[in-house]
């Protein structure tokens, strides 16, 4: 299947179904999945949406809400909406979607749509309000199929049964002793292929992946990756079962990662919403412009100087932009590597170490590479020796440094408290423009003049 893409024929149509008639326009969004409607609803008005979401069966409805980016404010929607439908599209959604969303509204309007609920659903969401939105407890659901180990096969088969007639899916039915505490987990397979009068207790996985609910987001993306995970129980600091986290909510932590550290990298505040106002836009960026522009002023001031040295080989100036250039692209290119592999575990020290090694060595190839290509134009196209060996010079200790820098700097940051995909790099970029242009200027001063 192709990805869907929104053209003006199929926004043309539910305009027109908007404008005449409700049954028209129902059974024109029965022709659409779920998601496909949320990227439309990019495309139109809050009126519109909230329309089309009032006339949908709750089951439906439900799920388009739980499609829309968070930018795009579904939280806006559900409030609009008669209570009576509210309420029957809260209580289709999964616990951890409806909490989501539910967060992201005002404590006045949280409480109004909790009140319409009925109590289970109420306090399932009410406990997953209280964990913050980057940790495991925020990311959790509470619905969990869980059995006790002292039932038998038929038991726990009923018990399951049950259970998951409210659930859509699930990957994992967790044991747990008479206080709730996590003993291990079991598969329907093997209960389903067990004796008659297995017990649950006989069929466990001791040997399990868990995480707390305080465990940051990052680190349940990172344990469901490294151990080709369907599904994280999270538990207290008691082994209490508070809930679980499935692959596909981790998909979605996944991207807003990525995404939130290719923005810092850039410059980026991660409160900026892709799809936000101008105005938004300059808020976040101005700062970072203005922070850069500061320290475009400390590399300007490395070539006042060398003022002399700049009047007297003007020709230099046309190659320490080169040099710098080719320092900052080779500084961003470790950055990015070893913020990447930051964010996926954290560096032991012999980790650290190898990783700003073969950074070294590769600035230095790298360097002393694009180094002949600059002897070569200097000694044919400048006719001087002298200055191509100047700029080759510059050019491999430049990468050699801008190498360093970008394995050295996020590696430092995060050894201190930082987070070094918003700091390193104006950092770098200060040091690879400094030393773009310090290098040739000094070469240049001692063996040109």
């Amino acid at each position: 299947m192709q990805s869907f893409e929104i053209d003006k024929t199929d926004l043309q149509r539910i305009k027109a179904a908007l404008e005449r008639d409700d049954a028209e326009l129902e059974t024109i969004l029965q022709e659409y999945h779920a998601s496909e409607i949320a990227i439309i609803f990019e495309k139109l008005p809050h009126e519109a949406k909230e329309k089309i979401i009032s006339i949908l069966p709750a089951q439906f409805a439900s799920e388009v809400i739980s499609e829309m980016d968070e930018e795009h404010h579904p939280e806006e929607i559900l409030i609009s909406l008669d209570p009576e439908k509210r309420s029957e599209i809260v209580e289709e959604l999964d616990y951890d979607v409806a909490t989501d969303i539910i967060s992201q509204l005002d404590e006045e309007d949280q409480q109004e749509i909790l009140e319409d609920l009925n109590e289970e659903d109420a306090t399932h969401i009410r406990t997953l309000l209280t964990y913050d939105e980057d940790t495991a407890g925020g990311l959790m659901n509470t619905d969990v199929i869980k059995v006790n180990v002292c039932l038998n096969k038929k038991n726990a088969l009923d018990e399951v049964i049950r259970q998951s007639e409210e659930m859509e899916e699930f990957y994992t039915i967790y044991a747990i002793d008479d206080e709730g505490t996590l003993q291990g987990i079991v598969s329907v397979k093997s209960i389903i292929k067990a004796r008659a009068d297995a017990k649950i207790k006989d069929l466990l996985v001791n040997e399990f992946v868990y995480v707390e609910a305080h465990v940051d987001q990052e680190e349940v993306a990172r344990l469901i990756s490294q151990y080709n995970l369907t599904s994280i129980p999270v538990v207290d600091a008691d082994m209490k079962l508070l809930g679980r986290i499935t692959v596909d909510d981790i998909i979605d932590v996944m991207e807003e990662e990525n995404t939130e550290d290719i923005l810092k990298i850039s410059g980026v505040s991660e409160d900026e919403e892709l799809a936000g106002s101008w105005q938004d836009a300059v808020k976040s960026r101005l700062p970072w412009l203005i922070v850069n522009l500061g320290t475009a002023f400390l590399a300007a001031s490395v070539i006042r100087s060398f003022d002399d040295t700049a009047k007297k080989l003007p020709i230099v100036a046309a190659y320490i932009v080169i040099i710098a250039s080719m320092g900052g692209n080779a500084a961003t290119q470790a950055l990015a590597v070893t913020v990447r592999r930051i964010s996926l575990s954290d560096l032991s020290d012999r980790q650290a170490y190898v990783t700003v090694l073969k950074e070294f060595l590769v600035g230095m190839i790298n360097g002393a590479t694009n180094g002949v290509i600059v002897f070569a134009v200097a000694y044919f196209y400048d006719a001087n020796p002298m200055l191509g060996l100047v700029m080759f010079l510059a050019m491999t200790g430049n990468l050699i440094i801008a190498g360093l820098t970008g394995a050295t700097i996020p590696l430092i940051l995060k050894r201190v408290g930082i987070d070094p995909a918003v700091a390193s790099s104006i950092i770098i970029t200060t040091f690879t423009d400094c030393i773009g242009f310090l290098l040739p200027l000094w070469l240049a001063s001692k063996l040109l003049l």
